[in-house]
């Protein structure tokens, strides 16, 4: 038996051990051996450094995962220091310009800064290490310092979405996932390999909580459906749900039933498109298991779609368009010619009865189609997407970002927005609104006109839209490869507590709730098989 001597010997042998490795390791990232941090001789430059993603700017949550960066400045070492006003900095050292930051140190200094600044300082020593400034040592280059804002705000812990190749009309591979934005953790929700393939979408939830979810499903073998969750318990109702949305109170859903068509031009910048050929908008009541149909939003006429209510639930918001066509198709020299207005219905939950609908924008008032409205949780604001045409702003280069000032429009009695700064040259769509009404979510193809990537942007009490923040990923190359597309992002306050196994053994089997849908035109033949080209 060794003694207790010989053991306490070997033990610190092994810390030593260790603490060498850990030291070489700093040193081969840092490269100290080849004086790899600046002295005291530097020449400053009068701009800043080039970095992807550049956060250089931008309102940043204090409960965010590390925002890693690559440097893109020539150079043979790279040194960044970050600092705030209270705590101890953090610093990075690389030789390949790529500058990841550990979470510990990194949550730390975002947690004691709330509300103040976040400091970047970016030295890069010159390629030839030999070079010298006066027979000093290497030459660093100090470029100037980044500055972001810290919100006082947090974002919500975890973001939903949905990943999908940017396909035309097959996938095979699709899911929703869930990201915890606190970290690089990310999960699926449920994805299609649980049902043979088939389509999973129009996540939806209730005031930002995951006890309630909505999915939609589209399968094969398994027939359309929608997927409700109650904490745990799954049950399958006997229809397609469309664009949903929740009632505050949780006692109902609107959601649109669309009769929805991907098309091809022949040439264009964008070759797919999509069209609405019939669409309404309809309830489905959570207690009673029953769909009733909403007449003032079921206008034969009419193209009703994307519901959104109030956060006090006595308004539905959507959006509608003219119908312009009777027996030929929307194709036929008309589809770029459909504009959605934006409407406002008064409902009582209570007595279940709707009011008149009324126009709070019209599109010959804007130019333009509007889309995709979400009010924040104070009902303040509404945010929501213009494009040139139609109803699917992702496909739509023109498509924008707007902000609604609804208490100026209630004093005023018409339309109080504008368009946000922080929109680009490419297509802006799918967003969404944290809890507490100081961040959006949204989609946007800025990086590459091609693929959709989610940006979370706060919003002050003045309603200012700061510039966004790409989502961080580990890796700061991760979006240079990835082929997949994130669309529909949902801020949400915790993780989805039900299993992914448990909501494919609903969709598989055969319980199900069966409702009777509203006859119209828009309604899916009951006998149809249901499309794969789903353009989300």
């Amino acid at each position: 038996m060794l003694s207790e001597h010989l053991l306490t010997g070997r033990r610190e042998a092994v810390r030593a051990v260790v603490f060498a490795c850990a030291i070489t390791v700093y040193a081969g990232a840092c490269g100290l051996a080849g004086q790899a941090r600046p002295g005291d001789h530097c020449v400053a430059v009068d701009r800043p450094a080039t970095l992807r993603p550049d956060y250089g700017g931008a309102v940043i949550p204090p409960n965010i995962s590390p925002l890693n960066f690559l440097i893109e400045e020539k150079g043979s070492a790279y040194f960044v220091k970050m600092t705030s006003e209270r705590g101890e900095g953090l610093e990075v050292c690389s030789t390949t310009g790529e500058i990841r930051v550990k979470e510990g140190p990194w949550r730390r200094l975002l947690a004691e800064n709330r509300g103040g600044e976040l400091r970047v300082d970016i030295y890069v020593r010159s390629l030839d290490a030999t070079s010298s400034a006066a027979g000093q040592g290497p030459v660093w280059t100090r470029f100037q310092t980044l500055r972001s804002a810290i919100a006082k705000d947090p974002i919500d812990d975890f973001i939903v979405y949905r990943r999908i190749r940017p396909v035309h009309s097959t996938y095979r591979d699709m899911g929703i996932y869930q990201r915890d934005l606190r970290s690089f953790d990310e999960r699926p929700v449920f994805d299609n390999g649980y049902f043979k393939h088939g389509c999973v979408n129009c996540h939806t939830f209730c005031n930002n909580h995951t006890e309630e979810m909505l999915l939609s499903i589209r399968s094969g073998p398994y027939g359309s459906s929608a997927i409700l969750t109650d904490g745990h318990h799954v049950s399958k109702i006997g229809t397609k749900f469309g664009y949903a949305a929740w009632h505050p109170s949780g006692k109902l859903i609107a959601f649109s039933v669309n009769d929805v068509r991907q098309v091809f031009h022949s040439a264009a910048d964008e070759v797919r498109d999509v069209m609405d050929f019939d669409s309404l908008i309809t309830t489905y009541r959570v207690d009673e298991k029953v769909v009733r149909a909403a007449p003032p939003l079921a206008r034969k006429e009419r193209l009703e779609t994307y519901p959104a209510w109030s956060p006090d639930g006595k308004s539905l918001y959507f959006c509608s368009a003219p119908k312009t066509w009777h027996d030929q198709s929307p194709l036929e020299g008309t589809y770029d010619r459909i504009r959605y207005d934006l409407m406002r219905a008064p409902y009582d939950v209570n007595g279940n009865s709707w009011g008149e609908p009324e126009t709070v924008l019209s599109a010959s008032e804007a130019g333009q189609s509007i889309l995709l409205p979400r009010i924040s949780p104070d009902g303040r604001w509404l945010l929501f997407t213009m494009c040139d045409y139609g109803c699917f702003p992702v496909y739509r280069k023109s498509s924008d970002l707007y902000l609604m000032d609804l208490h100026a429009e209630k004093e005023g009695g018409h339309a109080v927005y504008r368009r946000l700064d922080i929109n680009s040259d490419a297509s802006e769509s799918w967003h969404s609104w944290s809890s507490n009404g100081r961040w959006i979510a949204f989609s946007s193809k800025r990086l590459s006109h091609l693929f959709t990537r989610i940006y979370l942007a706060y919003v002050d009490e003045q309603g200012q839209v700061h510039k966004p923040v790409l989502l961080p990923q580990k890796d700061p190359a991760f979006y240079d490869s990835c082929l997949w597309t994130f669309s529909v992002p949902e801020l949400v306050t915790e993780p989805v507590p039900v299993r992914g196994e448990t909501i494919g053994r609903v969709v598989r089997g055969s319980n199900r709730i069966e409702v009777k849908m509203p006859v119209t035109m828009a309604t899916p033949k009951a006998d149809a098989t249901p499309r794969h080209d789903d353009p989300r």
